[in-house]
């Protein structure tokens, strides 16, 4: 089975680029969050760096993809510029512009083009060690610039397609290198909406019963050590928006995710 690392950049005291209260961690985190529900069914085995809001130094980000044995590495970022609304568009940094890595970033960057971003292309960068330090191909996606409102508004509005088009473009390079992964047939997709993460399941159960008092189905997904409350079962994207829509007006944080009917979902 392909394993793949997943990294939420920044994290902790590090909150990366801001714009306007928002937080590149933030952004971090939910997308490789969301990317690695999609991998892991579809037969990838997925680590993390993070799956809450921790610091780590980049040297040890890439430590954690070597020492899992990855086959593949990414990095989720989110761009900025001196001034707002200065550039747009998604761009893959890589150590080197050959092989694995160049493979890799080529099919990330062109399967996020097709979800409306402009494509930036490829970027050698030798200083950045979260990519520099790796023992497997890696890439360091910045998925558009967060002080431009174009990308911001792309970011959330089609946030299920971009996590599925980064996916995408990991599963292809794994394909491409032998690593055959797909969904079995009995797996059907479906969106739901996060609301909270717990290390605690009696803190994931107080949200749900929460929850459920204010009139919402849901239900608690059990993922590795940590308990994730999440809300319906939703065919298309624009019914997932809608219900994530009420569910903040609510005063609910939300997160749109993909998921599989093959998920562990625990009442």
């Amino acid at each position: 089975m392909a394993v793949v690392t997943l990294d939420a950049g920044h994290g902790g005291y590090d909150n990366g680029a801001s714009y306007q209260g928002r937080r590149e961690k933030d952004d971090n985190l939910n997308l490789a969050l969301a990317v690695g529900n999609i991998l892991q069914n579809r037969g990838v085995d997925v680590r993390y760096t993070r799956m809450e809001d921790i610091y780590q130094t980049p040297q040890r980000k890439a430590a954690i993809a070597n020492e899992n044995g990855s086959d593949l590495f990414i990095s989720f970022h989110r761009n900025s510029s001196s001034s707002p609304n200065q550039y747009s568009g998604v761009q893959t940094l890589v150590y080197a512009d050959s092989g694995l890595r160049r493979l890799l970033a080529q099919n990330i960057n062109d399967e996020l083009e097709k979800t409306g971003f402009t494509n930036l292309g490829i970027s050698v960068r030798k200083d950045l060690p979260v990519i520099r330090d790796s023992d497997m191909p890696a890439g360091l996606v910045e998925v558009g610039f967060i002080n431009t409102e174009r990308d911001n508004t792309l970011f959330d509005s089609k946030f299920p397609e971009i996590a599925e088009a980064i996916a995408e473009g990991i599963i292809q390079t794994l394909e491409e290198t032998g690593n055959r992964v797909e969904a079995t047939e009995e797996e059907k997709g479906f969106y739901s909406i996060e609301t909270g993460m717990f290390s605690h399941e009696e803190n994931a159960r107080s949200l749900a019963l929460l929850m459920q008092e204010d009139g919402f189905d849901c239900f608690i997904d059990r993922r590795g050590d940590y308990y994730v409350v999440c809300q319906g079962e939703y065919s298309s994207v624009d019914e997932v928006r809608n219900a994530e829509r009420i569910l903040y007006e609510s005063g609910y944080e939300t997160r749109i995710t993909p998921f599989f009917v093959t998920n562990n979902k625990n009442s």
